[in-house]
């Protein structure tokens, strides 16, 4: 009967539409505001997602990049800036967007790891042959060393760099604080110049030529001596360091008005995947994932961590009592 081949034609359309809505659905864009030294990565990881996304749901996606240090880089999201994602380098910058209503306050549950899908620590580059003899902390207060940091301030490799410096000399002085003190003004004495991220950090020491020393992130570290200057710049592992953590967040409220959340929360839990770690591990950052971790072991010396619960009791009192106005920072930066 005709109307029955009509209303099984119709059936079938209907099925098959449900069977592969993804298939018709509209290109997405997402838009990644994160740090500065993530550059590399997020190109690469971007293209392996978009791959692994259309294969999976038919859907094509657009992904933009957004860097700069992370403090500042949270302000511009909070001031307007349509992040779909943050991919920061402290947990304590991601508070910040969701303290400003854009996404949920317990969004580090959401993730494995308190939503931290690979971490770093702060280590020392030098120029080839160590001409100042720069073994630890503590060789970057001697007079005529200059030492190139970003600014703790605007960025997460200067607050980390900052919590390094203060975790050694609290552990070295048993925490006396007129010693704490002491040492960092000396060191912070010793930087001509404070870039506001971590990438201008690089590019004074590396392009510029400025300084004896650059403090960075590992992963900063390790891009400098074997890609952006190989054979002319050393790593220097020192005495202690510190457990760095960069966070990642779907800022809920903007990805939800560009009807991007689903994307955007499955392009952080991608993050997670074998693939994404190994990623991670090819731009050394360390990877969580203990299989991938295993195959990059050689590349990661092991280093005494110490996290900033254990300096500081915690993120929010590390900002609090050291890099707030008028805080331990301000007190013994002179300029």
């Amino acid at each position: 009967m005709k109307w029955l081949r009509i209303i099984s034609a119709a059936a079938f359309a209907v099925s098959v539409s449900l069977l592969a809505p993804a298939a018709h659905a509209a290109p997405v864009q997402l838009l990644n505001v994160s740090y500065d030294p993530t550059r590399e990565l997020y190109q690469d990881f971007n293209a392996a997602f978009v791959k692994y996304w259309k294969g999976k749901t038919g859907q094509d996606v657009t992904i933009k990049q957004s860097h700069g240090g992370s403090s500042k880089q949270a302000r511009s999201v909070v001031d307007g800036l349509g992040a779909d994602v943050v991919t920061l380098g402290l947990p304590s910058d991601v508070d910040s967007i969701a303290q400003a209503g854009l996404t949920d306050p317990a969004w580090a549950k959401r993730l494995p790891n308190n939503s931290t899908p690979y971490t770093s620590t702060v280590v020392l580059v030098v120029r080839k042959g160590n001409p100042k003899g720069i073994h630890d902390w503590s060789d970057l207060i001697k007079p005529g060393v200059q030492v190139i940091t970003p600014n703790p301030k605007t960025s997460a490799g200067g607050h980390m760099a900052y919590y390094a410096a203060y975790a050694y000399i609290a552990e070295k002085s048993h925490n006396n604080p007129t010693a704490i003190r002491q040492f960092l003004g000396a060191l912070y004495k010793n930087v001509p110049v404070l870039d506001s991220g971590a990438r201008g950090a690089t590019t004074t020491f590396v392009q510029r030529g400025i300084g004896d020393v650059l403090i960075a992130w590992e992963n900063e570290a390790l891009l400098t001596v074997n890609q952006l200057g190989k054979g002319q710049y050393q790593v220097i592992y020192p005495s202690v360091s510190v457990l760095a953590e960069p966070s990642v967040a779907v800022v809920d409220k903007v990805a939800g008005q560009h009807g991007a959340s689903a994307v955007a929360t499955a392009y952080l839990q991608y993050l997670y995947s074998p693939e994404g770690q190994s990623i991670a591990a090819r731009h050394y950052y360390r990877p969580r994932n203990a299989a991938v971790a295993k195959q990059y072991a050689a590349q990661f010396p092991k280093i005494k961590l110490l996290t900033i619960e254990q300096v500081f009791g915690g993120w929010g009192p590390a900002q609090k009592w050291q890099l707030n106005s008028g805080g331990v920072f301000d007190q013994v930066f002179h300029r």
